[in-house]
């Protein structure tokens, strides 16, 4: 899968790390529907680490489609909010 992570560039990571990425993805959503400031900002910051970890970044000239694009680091709360679907940042 192509994850692109706003402002960094793209990452290929395997599938098999969706399940991990998802967890971090369901801790966020829960963060932002109480309005957890704090708790959404770490938890953004781990899940584009873990991105950052488990994938291979692509080179700065390749452009390819993005299966799943992540905010900013620096993203705010109400940001993050318009990039939503029903179901988080990583469709499930």
């Amino acid at each position: 899968m192509i994850v692109r992570i706003m402002g960094e560039g793209q990452c290929e990571l395997a599938d098999s790390h969706f399940a991990e990425l998802n967890k971090l993805d369901e801790e966020l959503l829960g963060e932002m529907q109480s309005g957890d400031e704090e708790g959404f900002r770490r938890t953004l910051h781990a899940l584009l680490d873990k991105v950052r970890e488990l994938g291979t970044p692509l080179p700065d000239d390749a452009l390819e489609p993005s299966e799943l694009i992540l905010p900013a680091p620096d993203a705010t709360l109400d940001e993050v909010r318009e990039m939503l679907t029903d179901d988080g940042l990583i469709p499930g």
